[in-house]
C-alpha cells in the first residue's frame, strides 16, 4: 500500500471503530442519520475505498458525538503493556493480497517456523512484542496496524480479550 491508501485504510478503520462504539450497523446509520449519510458511501469510506472530505469526516464526528480529531488516525495511545495475545486467522490471511499482507505473511510463517507450528489452516496467536516489530516494518503505530488487520479481517474471535485491553487503554479498538 502506498501512504495515501495506508491512510485511507487506517482512517476506515477508525470511522468502524467509533461506528461500532456506538452500536450502529451500516444501515442504523443511514436510518439514524434520517439518510443523511448512505450506508453505501459511510461503507466505502470505511474501507478506505472512497476520500471523505473534511466537511464530511467533521460531519460523521458530530453525528457520532465524538470530537473530529477522534476520527483520524495515529492520534490514539499505543496499547498497554501486558496486552493479550492477537490471533491471526491464517487462512483468511492467505486469502489477502501480497502486496497488502506479505510482511505479515512471512512474519506468521517465521513465528510458526520457530513454534514448530505448520498447519496452515490454524490460527496463529501473535504477541504486543510481535505487533511492535510488525508496526516498524509496515511503518504504522502498533494501534493503527491493528485496526489495519481489524480491516482486512484477519484477527479471529480470539482477539477479543486484546480488543477489550485496547479498549481499556483509550484506543477503542473494536471488531467488526
Amino acid at each position: 500500500m502506498s501512504p495515501p491508501q495506508d491512510y485511507a485504510a487506517a482512517l476506515g478503520a477508525r470511522l468502524r471503530t467509533v461506528r461500532m462504539q456506538r452500536g450502529l450497523t451500516l444501515q442504523g446509520v443511514q436510518r439514524e442519520s434520517a439518510g443523511r449519510w448512505k450506508a453505501v458511501v459511510v461503507g466505502s469510506y470505511e474501507r478506505g475505498e472512497r476520500a471523505v472530505t473534511v466537511v464530511n469526516l467533521a460531519g460523521l464526528a458530530e453525528f457520532y458525538g465524538v470530537p473530529t480529531e477522534e476520527l483520524l488516525p495515529g492520534d490514539a495511545p499505543t496499547p498497554a503493556a501486558g496486552t493479550p495475545n492477537m490471533v491471526i486467522d491464517l487462512q483468511r490471511l492467505a486469502a489477502l493480497p501480497v502486496v497488502d499482507a506479505g510482511p505479515l505473511a512471512r512474519y506468521a510463517v517465521a513465528i510458526q517456523s520457530q513454534r514448530d507450528q505448520a498447519n496452515p489452516a490454524a490460527l496463529l496467536a501473535i504477541r504486543e512484542e510481535d505487533l511492535r516489530s510488525l508496526a516498524v516494518v509496515y511503518d504504522l503505530r502498533p494501534n493503527t496496524l491493528f485496526e489495519l488487520f481489524l480491516s482486512w479481517g484477519v484477527l479471529a474471535a480470539d482477539t477479543t480479550a486484546a480488543e477489550k485491553t485496547f479498549a481499556r487503554a483509550g484506543t477503542a479498538m473494536k471488531r467488526t
